[in-house]
């Protein structure tokens, strides 16, 4: 089951047990069962402190928890085999089973210590889903610190009737105590803040109680970790406030247009920039959503930012890195039918659809390009275009063309997304040219139309915004409030790509500098650091 590689870094990771664990399978006559078999056995074999049993009576089968041989009551479950992306996390609940501590916020450690309650967690991913390892990572240190908490974690094509049953139409899908929790990526501390109704209020006073920055970024994806970085090493008090960082990286899978890195992921990337950002005396303030701005009165004074948690943070200077989501349709039935059938990511949710027919809307490269991945695995893709005619690079049209299983349908206006029993089954669309309408027969609908900046909750601040939306910024990213600079996807920059924001951010990062040091004298600013 184990390259060669793949067991070397095992073996190294490994050193780090500092106590015994024990593996115990719940198996049958499967051949995944015998896989499971092979890669305990593996394991086991790799170090003295690690033990495999096969005598488990689980009726999810194969399966296999992993516990401290010397704390039977605390276990994580895996069903089916972690491997692809989730092999990253089979990796650290041996670890953290094995008593290395995990690198996790002490605060948050405590908090998942000290719940109350009984939380039987059942959380279903997929082996191609870049969004599952962090759910599957929070849940497993949940269950391997809490005895009062227990992770299974299903990998939905080994279990299809399960996931059949259950109607899951789209991963990461959490269950907790037999009912729906959570459809979407979640992170230990959203995890933590849906369970602890009192930790909103601790985030927020303890937001609340810090000190005015000198430098404030509210957004942490590419353009805001590249704006931190750059004020930090000027030696100015920055903070970081990001919904979630590393932004749409978390929803983007292969990165090749990255000068001097030819292939990466988002997910992966994310993680670089924020190690990257702990490097420096930064501030970061996670799961933070900014819901209004009120400007300093005067050029040099305070701004303010709000947050949903009724925290409010004051700064000198501010670089606004909000960045884009995914463009909804906007049509009768989207919403309805959001994670059952309709859904925005093809990576993750792509193999929960084998076999079937399902469209694709949006003939740009996101679309084109979600198209070829999926005609892989789907049964057909209806591809439908607004325009007159295709918009993504021509390679990417030509190699569309050349799969027999797809249909491209341009000039087509998507009128309505059609369900029964609670699931999509087909979908309107509506020849521009011609008026006439049709009705495609399917079971899935990936959505890729563009991105909508996030500012909704700026349009009262004063500042310049475009009709689309975005921040209206000049040549050094300077909005007309002074000390207010923005960067990345959420401005009038033009061209919306990774390494574009990087070089926004790093250049609001200066201008916020160059503010700062012809707004008050250098004494000062040391002074208020």
């Amino acid at each position: 089951m184990l390259d060669a590689t793949m067991t070397q870094q095992l073996s190294t990771y490994l050193a780090n047990l500092r106590e015994p664990i024990e593996l115990v399978a719940s198996l049958d006559d499967s051949a995944k069962s015998d896989q499971t078999r092979e890669l305990l056995k593996e394991i086991a074999a790799l170090h003295d402190m690690v033990s495999a049993h096969f005598d488990g009576t689980d009726d999810r089968k194969p399966s296999f928890i992993v516990r401290r041989a010397s704390d039977a009551e605390k276990w994580v479950r895996f069903a089916g085999l972690p491997m692809g992306h989730e092999f990253t996390s089979l990796v650290l609940a041996l670890l953290w089973a094995g008593g290395h501590p995990p690198k996790v916020d002490a605060d948050l450690l405590e908090q998942v210590r000290g719940l109350e309650g009984d939380f039987h967690f059942e959380m279903y991913f997929s082996l191609s889903c870049h969004n599952c390892p962090d759910v599957v990572q929070a849940l497993t240190l949940m269950a391997l610190e809490n005895s009062r908490i227990t992770a299974t974690l299903i990998e939905g094509s080994t279990f299809k009737d399960e996931v059949e049953r259950r109607e899951i139409m789209a991963v990461p899908a959490t269950f907790l105590n037999g009912e729906p929790f959570y459809n979407g990526k979640m992170e230990l501390a959203e995890i933590l803040a849906k369970l602890d109704t009192g930790s909103e209020k601790k985030a927020a006073d303890k937001m609340s109680a810090k000190e005015p920055f000198e430098v404030l970024v509210v957004g942490g994806g590419p353009a805001g970790a590249a704006t931190s970085i750059y004020t930090a090493r000027k030696g100015f008090r920055t903070g970081v406030a990001a919904e979630r960082f590393g932004g749409q990286l978390h929803d983007t899978l292969g990165i090749e247009n990255l000068p001097g890195t030819p292939y990466t992921e988002g997910p992966k990337l994310a993680g670089e920039l924020e190690r990257h950002v702990g490097e420096y005396d930064i501030d970061v303030m996670n799961l933070a959503k900014a819901v209004k701005l009120v400007p300093a009165k005067e050029e040099g004074g305070l701004h303010t930012v709000e947050f949903g948690n009724g925290a409010k943070l004051k700064t000198r200077s501010l670089v606004l890195s909000t960045g884009a989501r995914w463009r909804n349709l906007g049509v009768p039935g989207e919403a309805e039918y959001r994670n059952k059938g309709v859904a925005y990511c093809p990576h993750c949710d792509g193999p929960l659809f084998k076999g079937k027919r399902i469209a694709v809307i949006g003939g740009g490269n996101s679309g084109v390009e979600a198209a070829i991945d999926l005609a892989k695995i789907v049964g057909h893709v209806t591809l439908i275009e607004y325009d007159s005619k295709l918009r993504a690079d021509e390679v990417l049209q030509k190699k569309l063309r050349s799969l027999s299983n797809v249909e491209i349908v341009t000039n087509g206006q998507t009128t309505e997304i059609t369900g029964a029993n609670g699931k999509v089954d087909g979908l309107v669309v509506k020849d521009r040219a011609s008026g006439e309408e049709r009705r495609v027969e399917l079971e899935g609908v990936f959505i890729q139309i563009g991105l909508v900046p996030n500012t909704e909750w700026l349009t009262d601040s004063g500042l310049d915004l475009t009709k689309f939306g975005e921040i209206a910024v000049d040549e050094e990213g300077r909005t007309n409030i002074p000390g207010v600079f923005a960067a990345g996807d959420v401005t009038t920059v033009p061209y919306k790509q990774i390494v574009v924001a990087m070089g926004d951010g790093s250049k609001a990062g200066l201008s916020a500098f160059d503010y700062l040091i012809r707004t008050e004298p250098v004494e000062d600013i040391a002074q208020a650091a």
